[in-house]
Parts: structure tokens; C-alpha cells; sequence
């Protein structure tokens, strides 16, 4: 049986149709790539099969102020018990080679008084090397080989303490406790400063005791490739700030935003913010100074992906006057607030100037649409209220009309004026 021909022609069919739409650009997706650093600071980087471990054991002093505080305390607890135990036994075998452990010599003179058995011995150690003294045993001049004894006991605790003590106190001065105090932005932003697309961070200290010295690093870390097929999973590239340049030092009194200006050094000055999106770098920032109580230099790091940088938004001010004192709301200190920025890339930006003078003419007239309607209602309003007084009303609000703005943009063999209401 053959097919109905239907009544609709082909062209007109859902299959013509979709062949005559002309397609929109697909983009491809990001893929969720881990970042090299968390938000709080810590790499997120595995170490694995390392055969040389020996080289930890190098460097003990670093290797246990690296450790984590359960390991610390049992190491710590550990190597004085068995410094302890080890001496007891050498206070025991001199008091047994000397004869002082036989009952029938109760009345001789003993190496040590009061040493009868292991416990006692042990006892006597702990006294010798924590320098307690309870007066019950002592060292009599009989035996050098006691003296000696105590001479290598008084030296191996010394060196146990210095080591143990300087220990317990690096890992509590340690400069990353400092940089708990130092915040970041939740989000960067991107906008325009200064007729030029900016990368801006805010960065804050939340102690009244500054860091000196304070310098900011951006780094922006991606996996790239060579022309010779070289794959670098991951590639660090700097990035120049407004401080970086003038090459001066940060005073961190109060929250400030860090900007870089995306120019032609920039990684970012090809990304418009559709493939920002759509890539997968990450910014990192580092934060770097002396605390100012310790001496101490701190380190704070955070990093800023992709989906965390919002383009076309600004941070909002923060730092107000009040009754003659600065006032600083951290309440507000990651809040942004849009603002009209061209979605174009730095690049298209300097080749076509009119891109920005555009998105402000556009701004500006949304702007004043707006102010009209909200003049209107409030006109529309006072007459509903007034009733016979609108003309009044009128004279009034006559003078709340928007001023004329005018917009200056080049044009080919001179300049023109354009106005706007």
C-alpha cells in the first residue's frame, strides 16, 4: 500500500524548518577540572611513590613540626619515656655491678642511695633528668662510673628538651595561624576602571596588629600545550597588579581592592566572558608579609575559578566615616553590585573603542528611562492624592526633569555630537 502524500508541502515541514534555522555558536562545556589550590589556602597535590624516604629523616626538626599534633604528642611522650628507661637501666647495672643490690652490704657505701631494685632506679632517673631532687637518693663520689653517668644524662635530656620544646613551640607560632585572619573575596570580579577591563579581588585583615610589608602575587594556572606537542598540566603564568607595577608595598589598614589591568600582557586579555565560562583556568592569589608582633613571615593563598570571577559586577564600598573614625562593614565585604561592562574580550575592546562607549550610552539611557518612570509615578501619585492641586504639582515637579546629557563619539573626518534626553 502505498504511503498518503500529506498536505503540508516539505518545505513547510518540521524537518525543512529545522534545516533552514540558522545555529547558534555551541560552546563547549567545562569540564570539572580538581583546582591546584583549595579556598582555604591548602594545594590540593598527592604525593606519591617516593623512594628516597630517608631524606625526611634528614631533617628531623622540619619533619616533626610538619606532622600533625597526634603524631607530635605520642613522639613527644615516647622519646622521654624511653630516655627515662634507658638510664634506669644504666643506674641498675651500676648499682649491681658495684654490689649495692646485695642485702647482706645494707650498711656499705652505695654509687646511689636508696637504689635496691628497678623501680627505685627508674625512679632516680626521672629525678636526675627532670631535675626534681625529692632528697631520698643521691650520687655518692664511690663509683665514676656513676658520675659518668650522670654527666651523659644531664647532657642527652638537655638536648631531648631543646628539641621537643622548640618543637611544641613552632607548631603553635606557626605563620599559618596568622593567615586564618587574612580573608579574600568570595568571588573576583571583572569590569571596567579606568576605560580598561579589570580583574578585581578584595582582600581584608581582620586584627588591628598589620602585616608589613604586605605584597599580593596572582598567578593564573592552566594546562597548556607547546607547538612540539609538550602537554603542561600545569602552567603557571604571572600576573602584573597595580601594586606589582609601581612597585610599592601594600598598607593592609583596611580591606583594599587588588586590580589587574587586562592589556595585551594579560592571560585573560582573549577571554570575552562567554569562553571564561567555558575555560579552565584558575587564578591563584598569594598574599605575603611580616606580622608585625612575631616577625614572623605569613603566607595566605586562595584561588578563584572560572564559575567564582562574575563579569560585569563591581564590590560594593565598605569603609564609611562615622563621628570621625573609619568604620569598616564586613558584613558587605564580598558583595558586588552589576554594572554595565562589555562582554566583549580585552581585545575586541582595543581595537573597537566605540564597544565601550556604546554599553555606557546604553547604561546611561537605561538609567534615565528609569528615572523618568520613577518621576512620573511619583507625579501620578501627588495628582491622585492632591486632587485639585496638580497644577502646582506640575510647576513642581517640572524641575526634576533629567538634565541633557550629551555623548561625544568620533566619527570619520571630525567629531559629532550626539544629544540625549
Amino acid at each position: 500500500m502505498l504511503a498518503r502524500k500529506s498536505i503540508i508541502p516539505e518545505e513547510f515541514g518540521l524537518p525543512g524548518l529545522v534545516s533552514r534555522t540558522p545555529r547558534k555558536p555551541v560552546f563547549r562545556d567545562r569540564v570539572n577540572k580538581a583546582r591546584f589550590i583549595a579556598k582555604n589556602g591548602s594545594c590540593n597535590l598527592a604525593h606519591k611513590n617516593i623512594r628516597e624516604q630517608g631524606r625526611f629523616l634528614q631533617d628531623v626538626f622540619t619533619t616533626l613540626v610538619d606532622l600533625k599534633w597526634r603524631f607530635t604528642l605520642v613522639i613527644f611522650t615516647t622519646t622521654f619515656v624511653s630516655s627515662w628507661l634507658l638510664f634506669a637501666m644504666s643506674w641498675w647495672l651500676v648499682a649491681f655491678a658495684h654490689g649495692d643490690l646485695d642485702p647482706q652490704r645494707l650498711h656499705a657505701v652505695h654509687c646511689v642511695t636508696n637504689v635496691k631494685s628497678f623501680t627505685s632506679a627508674f625512679l632516680f632517673s626521672i629525678e636526675v633528668q627532670v631535675t626534681i631532687g625529692f632528697g631520698g637518693r643521691m650520687i655518692t663520689e664511690q663509683c665514676p662510673a656513676a658520675i659518668t653517668v650522670l654527666i651523659l644524662q644531664n647532657i642527652v635530656g638537655l638536648i631531648i628538651n631543646a628539641v621537643m620544646l622548640g618543637c611544641i613551640f613552632m607548631k603553635t607560632a606557626q605563620s599559618n595561624r596568622r593567615a586564618e585572619t587574612l580573608i579574600f573575596s568570595r568571588h573576583a570580579v571583572i569590569a571596567v576602571r579606568n576605560n580598561r577591563l579589570c580583574f578585581m579581588i578584595r582582600i581584608g585583615d581582620l586584627r588591628k596588629s598589620m602585616i608589613i610589608g604586605a605584597t599580593v602575587r596572582l598567578q593564573v594556572v592552566r594546562k597548556t600545550s607547546t607547538p612540539e606537542g609538550e602537554v603542561i598540566p600545569i602552567h603557571q603564568i604571572d600576573v602584573q597588579t597595580e601594586s606589582a607595577v609601581a612597585s610599592n608595598d601594600l598598607f593592609l589598614l583596611a580591606p583594599l581592592i587588588i586590580c589587574h589591568a587586562i592589556d595585551k600582557n594579560s592571560p585573560l586579555y582573549e577571554l570575552s566572558a562567554m569562553e571564561l565560562q567555558c575555560s579552565d583556568l584558575e587564578v591563584i592569589v598569594i598574599l605575603e608579609g611580616v606580622v608585625e608582633t612575631t616577625g614572623i613571615t605569613t603566607q595566605a593563598r586562595t584561588s578563584y575559578v572560572s564559575e567564582e570571577i562574575q563579569w560585569g559586577h563591581r564590590f560594593v564600598p565598605i569603609v564609611t566615616e562615622e563621628e570621625g573614625v573609619y568604620s569598616v562593614d564586613y558584613s558587605k565585604f564580598g558583595n558586588t553590585v552589576r554594572v554595565a561592562t562589555p562582554r566583549c574580550s580585552a581585545r575586541e575592546l582595543d581595537e573597537k573603542p566605540s564597544i565601550l562607549i556604546q554599553t555606557l550610552q546604553k547604561s546611561e539611557l537605561s538609567h534615565q528611562n528609569s528615572l523618568r518612570k520613577r518621576n512620573s509615578m511619583r507625579r501620578n501619585n501627588s495628582m491622585r492624592k492632591g486632587g485639585g492641586g496638580g497644577g502646582s504639582l506640575r510647576r513642581n515637579n517640572s524641575s526634576m526633569v533629567s538634565p541633557k546629557v550629551q555623548f561625544f563619539t568620533p566619527a570619520e573626518g571630525g567629531q559629532s555630537a550626539n544629544a540625549v534626553t
